[in-house]
């Protein structure tokens, strides 16, 4: 099987990886777009000797450590910008987070991506969750139309110490909850109530403000396309609390209007 046969299936999530690292769609794309480029001029760089996912996330990392891209120039604004939050948490914990919570690979697979011993794999997540308890607290939105859902939604945010203001299950409830609350994180279902897209609802609010949203799908290669515009930060359904924690931090780590709890 050819390396582009074997990648093609693996790039929606190599995306919503790299978006995250860099926080934004524009970068983080370039990033995969370096790595697809580096992989057509010596195709010798992929390990053939490591399952496909891990073979390519590896690669990945191996440029993103040699590059430095930004597509996004950040705005200036009040707050922290996105480099001061992250210099709270080290690149390789970031790095190690991200791909045993977001990712789902095992410390052992995340220590073949990263080329370090999974004791030290440990020892960077502990380090980066430690980082991650101490953001800000938040007000979040919760966008779903199944109750259930909703409710273990709400669980894990008031287990990270944020606060739920309000559950909308259709589009008309997410605007009126959004006007009444002042939000400072969406989280938004795709598929609404009343037939509407979650996506659509989010487009609307994000016109009139600007604020962190993450959005859940049981299909994210529909929306992980490569095309603009589309959503930095994403959950698959069925989803793990762990990685639901692991992305609203990581959305409020590129919050630029968020602030830091002081340490």
């Amino acid at each position: 099987m050819s390396i582009a046969a074997e990648i093609a299936p693996q790039l929606p999530y190599l995306r919503r990886f790299s978006r995250a690292l860099s926080g934004s769609q524009a970068s983080g794309d370039a990033y995969v777009v370096e790595t697809l480029e580096a992989l057509v001029a010596d195709p010798g760089s992929f390990p053939r000797d490591l399952p496909p996912r891990i073979a390519l996330y590896q690669v990945f990392l191996r440029l993103w450590s040699s590059l430095a891209l930004n597509m996004e120039p950040a705005k200036q604004v009040e707050g922290i910008s996105p480099e001061q939050r992250l210099e709270r948490l080290a690149p390789r914990s970031r790095q190690a987070f991200l791909l045993t919570t977001m990712e789902g690979f095992s410390s052992e697979e995340a220590a073949t991506v990263m080329r370090v011993d999974e004791k030290e794999v440990i020892i960077l997540v502990t380090e980066a969750t430690e980082e991650v308890a101490r953001q800000i607290a938040t007000e979040i939105l919760i966008i779903e139309d199944e109750p259930i859902i909703a409710l273990d939604l709400q669980s894990i945010v008031e287990e990270l110490g944020h606060r739920v203001v309000g559950i909308a299950r259709t589009h008309a409830q997410a605007l009126a909850q959004v006007a009444e609350h002042s939000p400072g994180l969406i989280l938004a279902d795709i598929q609404l109530a009343d037939g509407s897209s979650g996506l659509k609802a989010v487009n609307e609010i994000l016109a009139s403000v600007e604020l962190p949203v993450i959005f859940i799908t049981a299909y994210p290669e529909r929306l992980l396309t490569g095309q603009q515009p589309e959503p930095t930060f994403l959950i698959t359904k069925p989803f793990r609390p762990e990685i639901v924690k692991a992305t609203i931090s990581q959305a409020l780590f590129f919050d630029k209007r968020a602030s830091l709890r002081s340490t």
